[in-house]
């Protein structure tokens, strides 16, 4: 029970750090922020609400997994290696590859309310 609870405090630690100083992990936040009312006018189903948030809380996963890589290849040197820089790269790839995803469950969300059903 104690590892849990150091866990939690640990996550806690970093998602004050993350929310303090990194402005992507912070516009994602607003993002969130936006996204919960929102995403309940545009969703028909409760399922479809669902999809439409946790698709936002996949993007934040992805962003504090990026963040650790980029802290990672920091703390190991801030000299230009080429091996570091593809670190970072793949990490910002990542990052984008789930905005795109992201977008893509937006969009067919909001054309199915549009659209009036299931497309």
């Amino acid at each position: 029970m104690k590892r849990l609870i150091d866990a939690f405090f640990n996550s806690v630690r970093a998602f004050r750090r993350l929310a303090g100083s990194e402005a992507a992990f912070q516009q994602e936040l607003i993002l969130l922020l936006i996204a919960v009312p929102v995403g309940w006018l545009l969703s028909s189903s409760w399922s479809g609400y669902a999809l439409l948030i946790a698709s936002i809380l996949f993007l934040i996963l992805v962003e504090v997994l990026n963040t650790g890589i980029e802290a990672t290849c920091d703390a190991v040197s801030r000299e230009f290696n080429i091996d570091i820089q593809l670190a970072k790269d793949c990490g910002s790839l990542a990052v984008l590859i789930t905005i795109f995803l992201v977008a893509s469950v937006w969009a067919f969300a909001l054309v199915e309310r549009l659209v009036g059903g299931p497309i």
